[in-house]
């Protein structure tokens, strides 16, 4: 009778030794996992703990970086729907869209110059040239300066139609 107990005392201590080395090895590979998911630093290799610390402070500014956004965006969408609320305070943009279109024979050099949050105009201008007027793009350029975005665009214009310059300039105009 004492071997079998002994037999199932040793069975037990196996199983329980079985599950810990288990869970330890999912432990390290949950770590790895989160440790690849936060921005490598150039420093010293940091204790476990110190690590976790990390990943915990990283979590925590991602929140308050979500919290902002979703604030930000609620100030937007309440100006959009009521423009004349005075109690959200949303910077309006300075100056409009200004575009400038060039024609050089059969291609047209485009030069718009918008607010960071009119940089939108630009795709509807490029769907306007290359799926209505059959307009093939060369170039399509933009760099950024504080909250002003300048926008080239080279584009060829098919040479079997005369008109389709002055069409396009007027179509990009009405945008």
């Amino acid at each position: 009778m004492d071997q079998g107990l002994s037999n199932t005392s040793q069975a037990r201590s196996v199983d329980r030794k079985t599950i810990e080395k288990n869970r330890r090895i999912q432990m390290k590979a949950l770590y790895s996992e989160l440790n690849s998911l936060l921005p490598q630093t150039s420093r010293a290799p940091l204790t476990l703990p110190d690590q976790l610390d990390e990943a915990a402070n990283y979590i925590k500014k991602l929140q308050v970086n979500v919290e902002k956004m979703t604030e930000r965006k609620g100030k937007l969408a309440a100006t959009g729907s009521s423009p004349m609320s005075s109690s959200v305070d949303v910077s309006v943009p300075r100056r409009l869209p200004k575009i400038e279109i060039q024609e050089t024979g059969p291609i047209l050099h485009i030069f718009l110059v918008t607010s960071v949050e009119h940089k939108f105009i630009f795709h509807e201008i490029i769907s306007v040239l290359t799926e209505e007027s059959g307009a093939e793009i060369t170039h399509a350029g933009s760099s950024t300066v504080d909250d002003t975005v300048f926008h080239t665009l080279h584009c060829k214009v098919e040479d079997c139609d005369y008109g389709a310059s002055s069409r396009i300039s007027e179509s990009l105009k009405k945008l």
